[in-house]
């Protein structure tokens, strides 16, 4: 499990995102076959699909940039006998926790990641996959996954995340619908973040 990370938010000045932060990269889990990919950062995450059998064959995203979506490539091989789409009401909806399985699928193969869970703000998907091999998780508070990265042959070998905070007006938004809102807390620019579990 991932914890206790010291980390600093950059601001960057450019002409699509200015003054926006950088996301975080952390990762990937899992196996060294394959080739590395890297899908980059976005808004947030709209729709994950994926084939899976005895292990997670492959996976696509589609991402939401300028409230637009944009489809990433399609990471893996062409197995798997289950395909299975997840939708997320995004903005209200952001995925915030994904955890699996990783471990070789024949004796003395390289490890790949054998089930993916994933978890929003509001929902719990999954598990897909194989539950075998060794475990990994990557549980955040007040953080989102905005972007995927790993590697991939004929399967998902590895997976890693760019995460960044959630904006506030979605941390309020969720919070009405279980208590009274309370005061925002500012974010600190350096240092640890109250938000990184």
């Amino acid at each position: 499990m991932v914890s206790n990370f010291d980390f600093m938010f950059i601001k960057e000045a450019n002409k699509d995102h200015a003054d926006e932060e950088k996301a975080i990269v952390v990762g990937p889990w899992g196996g060294q076959g394959g080739t590395t990919w890297d899908d980059g950062s976005y808004s947030g995450v709209r729709e994950i699909t994926l084939t899976y059998g005895r292990c997670i064959d492959s996976i696509r995203i589609v991402y939401e940039k300028n409230g637009k979506p944009v489809s990433g490539e399609k990471h893996g091989g062409v197995g798997g006998f289950k395909t299975t789409e997840i939708k997320l009401q995004f903005p209200d909806e952001v995925l915030t926790s994904v955890s699996g399985h990783c471990c070789p699928v024949v004796h003395g193969g390289s490890p790949v990641i054998r089930s993916l869970t994933f978890k929003s703000n509001k929902r719990t998907f999954g598990p897909f996959g194989v539950e075998e091999g060794s475990p990994f998780s990557f549980p955040m508070e007040g953080g989102q996954i905005v972007g995927f990265k790993g590697r991939n042959g004929w399967f998902v070998d590895a997976i890693g995340f760019h995460i960044s905070p959630i904006k506030a007006n979605k941390v309020v938004k969720t919070q009405k619908a279980v208590q009274q809102p309370q005061k925002a807390v500012q974010q600190p620019r350096f240092g640890r973040l109250p938000w990184f579990a």
